[in-house]
């Protein structure tokens, strides 16, 4: 793995973004913003499964001014998606949000553009200049490649903002495509220092969307790009937060939940170790702290692998043998796999 680039930090929030800091894991609500009792209840969801930042649309008035309560009632950061209209910045900075998501190209007159970062300037609110390969400026040289027009259009608004003296950036510079979106945001690492939020944009559903994401993601986080990540997904935004956590862990970067070791099944199994495999990782999506469980079904792989977790259970004939923390500890009959696994795990 390369070495993590080392980006300036900012604070979102109490959460800082960059540095060396830890990779933060956000995600967005799907929630009506100005319905504020069900935006309310989804981001304390998605505080419980481990978001450490919250992102909600801001599409008119109403909703900005719902930004207030929101923020009150929540124990993460908030940041404010805006588009086209800057009296919605303004009313998000003077209703207290964290950060701000924005496209300064599309705000319209530079004037505007200065109204809102003088004010986030004042609170100290951070900008993040968020671009997607479908939605870049028309004024960029047609002759150039999409990964071309992306990084043109970040330095552009980058050299905008830093001419106002701001310097509380993020960016991101997403596309569909990861070819596309990995060479973007390598391009950008080496021509800026600013904190980088990276994903792949509307990567899809949970079933092919996962598999997207995590390469475009793991492959940047791997080259050492990339200080926050949003797995983009159709689908509630919980499942966004469990993704996340698996690429980080999945790379050694984080611990955050249970890693479940399972084997993926073959002729030499004589348990139903798909259904167990799939009632254990249900059991376990109740658990933050990180702890190893493996879930084995042949005598090849299994006992070592049992053996090498905090928790494991090699699986046989009607009986199966307990290992904790690399120690036999017991034989359970096949009824009582699941209840045997799961009450020494809650042990630890």
């Amino acid at each position: 793995m390369d070495p993590r680039r080392i980006s300036k930090p900012i604070k979102i929030g109490d959460v800082t973004i960059g540095g060396g800091a830890r990779i933060i894991v956000q995600s967005m609500t799907n929630t009506d913003t100005s319905d504020t009792r069900s935006t309310i209840y989804q981001i304390k969801q998605l505080e419980e499964c481990g978001c450490e930042v919250i992102r909600v649309a801001v599409p008119d008035m109403q909703a900005a001014q719902a930004l207030a309560e929101i923020k009150e009632r929540i124990s993460i950061p908030l940041i404010a998606d805006i588009h086209f209209d800057y009296r919605l910045a303004l009313a998000a900075l003077k209703a207290g949000v964290d950060g701000l998501r924005l496209n300064p190209g599309n705000i319209g007159e530079p004037e505007r553009v200065k109204m809102v970062v003088l004010v986030a300037k004042e609170r100290k609110v951070p900008i993040r200049i968020g671009l997607n390969a479908g939605s870049l400026p028309k004024n960029l040289d047609p002759k150039l490649t999409t990964t071309q027009k992306m990084v043109a259009a970040a330095l552009e608004q980058v050299k905008l903002l830093e001419s106002l003296d701001f310097d509380l950036i993020k960016l991101s510079l997403k596309a569909f495509d990861v070819p596309t979106t990995i060479e973007a945001y390598r391009e950008i690492a080496a021509r800026t220092s600013y904190p980088l939020h990276i994903g792949i944009t509307e990567a899809g559903t949970p079933r092919t969307g996962v598999f997207r994401s995590s390469i475009g993601i793991g492959t940047l986080l791997y080259m050492g790009i990339g200080d926050t990540i949003r797995v983009s997904l159709t689908a509630h935004p919980r499942e966004e937060v469990f993704a996340g956590y698996e690429i980080l862990k999945s790379l050694n970067l984080r611990q955050h939940g249970p890693i479940l070791v399972s084997c993926p099944s073959c002729g030499r199994t004589e348990v139903n170790i798909i259904a167990l495999a799939e009632m254990v990782e249900k059991e376990l999506t109740m658990i933050l702290k990180p702890i190893k469980v493996a879930v084995m079904g042949c005598i090849v792989n299994g006992p070592d692998e049992a053996r090498d977790a905090d928790i494991g259970i090699a699986c046989g004939k009607g009986r199966g043998v307990l290992f904790r923390k690399g120690e036999k500890i017991g034989v359970v009959e096949e009824k009582d796999f699941l209840t045997a696994l799961m009450q020494e795990v809650d042990k630890l």
